[in-house]
């Protein structure tokens, strides 16, 4: 059976560890799996624009052995002249893989229901799955085991990455909690989610408001911009709305002592986060951006393998 990965929950609580287990051995041996060697090709997707993706994604299948085919807005028929099913029938006779960075998640599940060979979500409107396996790295790499561990995501905490965080989280065993102003929760179904999800793995899932106490004595504290592409028209409103949200050097102080910070990229320094936080020595943004390239290239060698 092809596998895919769309959302965070596509992978079991077990097959998300075999997943970080090769992401740290490829870290330490780059080029010790090699399944596209060939070259063969992987189709890469972008929809929106991109720097953390586009090239972890490109080293990434480069160093598996790969051809990375990157394709961006308006050099494909890709939803327009021709459909995503066409799409994706196509692409199954000439790609080993399709990884696309798109707006509605509807698309990567037309995508990969059609397909005959693996589909990633690099981004959509609702997720960011592979994100979350990088900051699952890193979090391993600063602290070992994940299962136990608090984390705080704060601000917009109905967008992809309140989301990803909820499922990705849960399904490694933590407590993860989830702060945003009133209007800006999670959706419920995918808090109903998490929630079954962590009732399996010894994890929990908080809903709240108020910033300090998802803060309190956590292990890691994570944040993302408050304007994302598509809403820039909106940023003075969302500034004043998600400014108690703000990480702050006497916020981060609130958690656990050796607590890290954690924030997606790109950041913007006095917005959602303090310049002493983010450039501090609490930081581990600039492993979390590297490990997106390892724990990618883990994700597709594990795809590969169990869609033979």
């Amino acid at each position: 059976m092809t596998r895919h990965f769309l959302r965070d929950d596509d992978l079991t609580p077990a097959e998300q560890r075999e997943v970080l287990d090769l992401a740290a051995r490829l870290k330490r041996e780059p080029f010790s799996e090699r399944p596209l060697e060939g070259p063969r090709s992987v189709a890469v997707f972008f929809d929106k624009t991109s720097t953390r993706t586009r090239f972890s994604f490109a080293a990434g299948v480069a160093e598996l052995g790969g051809s990375p085919i990157i394709v961006n807005p308006g050099e494909a028929q890709l939803g327009a002249k021709e459909s995503i099913a066409d799409t994706a029938r196509v692409l199954s006779r000439m790609v080993s893989m399709i990884v696309w960075r798109t707006f509605a998640h509807a698309g990567l599940e037309e995508m990969a229901a059609h397909a005959e060979v693996p589909v990633v979500n690099s981004l959509s409107d609702d997720f960011h799955p592979c994100q979350i396996l990088a900051d699952l790295q890193t979090i391993r790499e600063r602290k070992g085991e994940l299962a136990g561990l608090t984390a705080a995501y704060l601000g917009d905490a109905a967008n992809n990455m309140g989301h990803s965080y909820l499922l990705g989280f849960a399904t490694a065993g933590m407590h993860i909690r989830v702060a945003g102003p009133a209007g800006f929760h999670p959706r419920p179904d995918i808090v109903a989610d998490a929630e079954r999800i962590a009732a399996e793995t010894g994890g929990s899932v908080t809903i709240l408001t108020d910033p300090a106490a998802a803060v309190a004595g956590a292990d890691v504290v994570i944040t993302d911009t408050w304007v994302s592409m598509g809403q820039e028209d909106e940023k003075a409103a969302r500034i004043a709305t998600f400014g108690a949200y703000r990480v702050t050097p006497e916020l981060m102080a609130q958690g656990a002592d050796d607590a890290i910070f954690l924030h997606c990229l790109p950041a913007y320094r006095e917005y959602e986060v303090a310049a002493e936080v983010i450039d501090g020595p609490q930081s581990a943004v600039w492993d979390e951006a590297e490990n997106r390239v390892h724990a990618q290239k883990a994700l597709m060698a594990w795809l590969l393998k169990e869609s033979e």
